[in-house]
């Protein structure tokens, strides 16, 4: 039986980005801080709710079909790369 392989983050669609991102912790905690609440950290509806007024959706679903959407969901991502360390901050 042959064994299924994994996709990669950067293939899955962005609504289910999303939804991962929304149980990750340190996403959590990068969305508390981005409201206002630098020692919180959000619960996975607390973040759900954070991307869904940043990218201005009332559903990440809208996110596959919404391409405004789609690239504040992308600039999203990019700062929150940015803020573990996993791409350089630009200098500004």
């Amino acid at each position: 039986m042959p064994t299924e392989q994994k996709q990669r983050f950067d293939d899955l669609p962005p609504s289910t980005q999303g939804g991962i991102l929304c149980n990750d912790p340190r996403f959590q905690t990068f969305a508390a801080q981005r409201c206002g609440y630098p020692d919180k950290q959000f619960t996975q509806g607390g973040a759900a709710e954070y991307i869904r007024q940043i990218c201005k959706v009332t559903s990440r679903c809208e996110l596959l079909h919404d391409q405004a959407a789609a690239a504040r969901f992308q600039a999203l991502r990019t700062e929150f790369d940015a803020w573990t360390g996993k791409l350089a901050t630009p200098n500004r």
